[in-house]
């Protein structure tokens, strides 16, 4: 552990373990054995000294009274949250009893894993349930939350490449496109207020007026789910006005004669009618992009959360190869970074001891899965959840909820608090703060690899993730060489550390400097594929493509089987989306300011900052439905209903409502998700949070 001792007081290097591409390093406060305060290291050039205002007094959630702190065993009725405190040794011996009786009757795949990104470290964040789960021979969960959309279209039109986020310090005009940075990237954005000091402009795209919108150069309203079209219609005036580079696109690109019979019928003039955006806006934003060079586009997830999500997202991440984005530092797309890290995945997932045809279960499904509506063989009869809370971020949540109340349901929850998921327990097992437990953490946001040093011994019983899984393991008779790895021996073979990238970076260097910056050139010097190279097969940017749909193993376990055989539309493509009967507005659903996805929804600073569950609605809609500004109304469709606070405000799109998730049913009632279908995006089978028929009425 490195601590630098003062007196009484010791001062730990750690991380943030949260699912947010910052991934923050942290200096904790650490007098007589107790964790006083966690700050933002302002040694980090990336973290700079501050934290959100999600984690900035992390230590109130450690040390909240509402901690689970034993293993228990479910006395009441599911839901109910009526629990008795067990030992560990009880616990472990029932899990393993029931998943030896379950597999033994039903077969291994009657037990289903469910896990995301309540935990980002390598230790005890998304894999960190899959070695157990392979051996255990249990089903393959698809765990498309997010990013499935997203990362996929990018693989496939740029393969999995990158830039350095820091470089966009350096770009003329960055456009924020779905991405509400200050609260979900807040780290980012002093690169791009350095940017916009020095002239440069910026855009953000958004159907309704974000605290990034409030502080960008432009906001462009755009009726939810139409962004492919304003792409294609973006790339219909660079190509009529000459206005592409013609020598990039000849030497690092391939489908652009294509590409151009294909955005010919995407005139601005018909793409106003379907985005809402002027026509002589788009004009403009097509030509300062294509001539404000470098221009750049940080893209979030919110634009992926729609049926056209990923073909969206294909037409947007064309763009800069048009223009010669690329050549520069500061110019491309900002994604994610993770490629940039040499993560050996298949080893976390120990994807060797998956059995071929291995039946894989949607999580966006599990609903269904639970109440028997996929006609699952075997049905699933023993549920584990670590590092997630399906009760809020699974669409369907009513019927979430009725597989979860199944008398017959063997369910184990490893949490930190008694989330609404956590109720539905039978066993109940106590979970680590990253305060408590060591861990390695790569970014999804930047360049640098972070140290989580732990800074007090675990509170109570409370246990780290891949401690847990290391008794369950024993518990079962699994005596394979992989459950015996220490921490150390599995973050040294976690890593490539042989990589250039992690060149004179080593794990005792890390532990004791807390992060370092991967070996990349500067930012202000670093662009990649300034003269091609891209990672894809041919090293071009394809503008057409030819294949099926997938999602990346990441998110399913390491497993590449079963992916099935959708054809992908060879060009990027926007197709008039019918009207729903009933339900003309379409709810979108970011993620709260206080609230990182359901996480800190239960803490009262959070819950404060957020307020009450709350729609915002335009002036017209809401008079239409004689709906007031403060009053409560019912949002519903043919999926459920939930109840909210109306907030009337011209910032919203005029046929939008907005609705941050994160709330609990324990809290709240009914939350967005009981109106979200588990219908899926057309590319990396993702979620339609964003995209969903409701209608409004006043409670």
């Amino acid at each position: 552990m490195t601590a630098y001792e003062l007196g009484s007081k010791t001062t730990v290097r750690g991380a943030c373990p949260h699912d947010c591409p910052d991934t923050c390093a942290m200096v904790i406060d650490v007098v007589d054995g107790r964790v006083t305060g966690v700050r933002g290291d302002a040694e980090h050039p990336y973290t700079r000294g501050g934290l959100c205002a999600k984690v900035n007094d992390y230590e109130k959630h450690a040390y909240h009274p509402d901690r689970l702190l034993y293993p228990m065993r479910r006395t009441g009725p599911k839901g109910s949250g009526e629990f008795t405190r067990i030992s560990w040794d009880e616990a472990i011996a029932e899990i393993c009893t029931r998943f030896t009786d379950i597999r033994e009757t039903f077969g291994g795949e009657a037990i289903l894993p469910l896990s995301y990104l309540g935990n980002m470290g390598i230790l005890n964040g998304l894999n960190v349930m899959d070695p157990f789960m392979h051996r255990l021979g249990a089903s393959v969960c698809e765990r498309a939350f997010c990013t499935s959309c997203r990362s996929a279209a990018f693989v496939m039109t740029n393969g999995p490449s990158f830039i350095d986020p820091e470089s966009l310090a350096h770009s003329k005009l960055i456009i924020l496109w779905g991405h509400n940075m200050v609260s979900s990237n807040l780290h980012l954005w002093p690169f791009v207020r350095e940017a916009q000091r020095k002239g440069a402009k910026v855009v953000v795209i958004d159907p309704y007026r974000t605290r990034t919108a409030a502080r960008a150069d432009w906001h462009i309203k755009i009726r939810p789910g139409t962004d492919g079209a304003l792409a294609l219609a973006m790339m219909h005036v660079i190509i009529n006005e000459g206005l592409t580079d013609d020598e990039y696109i000849a030497n690092h690109t391939e489908g652009f004669s294509e590409l151009k019979g294909r955005v010919a019928s995407f005139d601005p003039e018909r793409v106003e009618g379907i985005t809402g955006v002027p026509a002589e806006d788009i004009r403009v934003l097509a030509r300062e992009f294509a001539t404000a060079q470098p221009s750049a586009i940080r893209v979030g997830v919110a634009i992926e959360n729609h049926p056209q999500g990923g073909q969206a997202f294909r037409a947007i991440f064309s763009l800069p190869a048009l223009v010669g984005s690329w050549r520069h530092p500061g110019g491309g797309i900002v994604e994610i970074s993770l490629y940039a890290f040499p993560v050996r995945w298949e080893f976390l997932s120990q994807t060797d001891w998956i059995a071929p045809g291995t039946r894989v279960v949607p999580a966006l499904q599990v609903g269904r899965a639970l109440t028997g509506e996929l006609g699952l063989d075997p049905p699933i009869k023993a549920l584990m959840v670590c590092n997630a809370n399906p009760v809020i971020t699974v669409p369907e949540q009513n019927k979430v909820l009725a597989g979860l109340a199944r008398e017959d349901l063997f369910t184990v929850v490893s949490e930190q608090f008694m989330t609404d998921t956590a109720r539905y327990a039978d066993i109940l097992l106590p979970a680590t703060t990253s305060l408590e437990h060591v861990d390695l953490m790569f970014s999804w946001g930047h360049l640098y690899v972070t140290m989580n040093n732990r800074a007090i011994p675990p509170i109570g019983e409370a246990l780290p993730n891949i401690d847990l899984f290391r008794r369950l393991a024993a518990g079962m008779g699994f005596d394979d060489p992989w459950f015996s790895l220490t921490d150390d021996q599995v973050l040294q073979q976690s890593l490539d550390w042989d990589a250039p990238q992690l060149a004179g970076i080593t794990l005792d260097r890390l532990k004791q400097e807390g992060w370092v910056k991967l070996t990349y050139p500067d930012a202000d010097s670093f662009a990649p594929y300034a003269d091609g190279g891209f990672a894809t097969a041919t090293g071009r940017v394809a503008l057409q493509m030819s294949g099926d749909d997938f999602v990346l193993p990441v998110f399913r376990q390491g497993y590449t089987e079963l992916q099935g055989n959708t054809r992908i539309d060879p060009l990027p493509d926007y197709l008039d989306e019918p009207a729903v009967p009933g339900y003309p507005l379409r709810m979108v659903t970011p993620k709260a300011h206080s609230f990182l996805n359901s996480q800190y929804s239960n803490m009262t600073r959070q819950g404060r900052s957020e307020g009450d569950q709350h729609v915002q609605i335009h002036p017209a809609a809401a008079q239409q439905r004689q709906i007031s500004d403060g009053q409560k109304v019912v949002v519903f469709n043919e999926h459920g209903t939930f109840e909210a606070v109306a907030k009337v405000s011209d910032a919203v799109f005029s046929d939008a409502v907005i609705a941050p998730y994160g709330y609990w049913v324990s809290n709240v009632g009914p939350t967005t998700a009981a109106v979200t279908p588990d219908d899926q995006t057309d590319i990396g089978r993702g979620a339609i949070y964003s995209h969903v028929a409701v209608e409004v009425r006043p409670a």
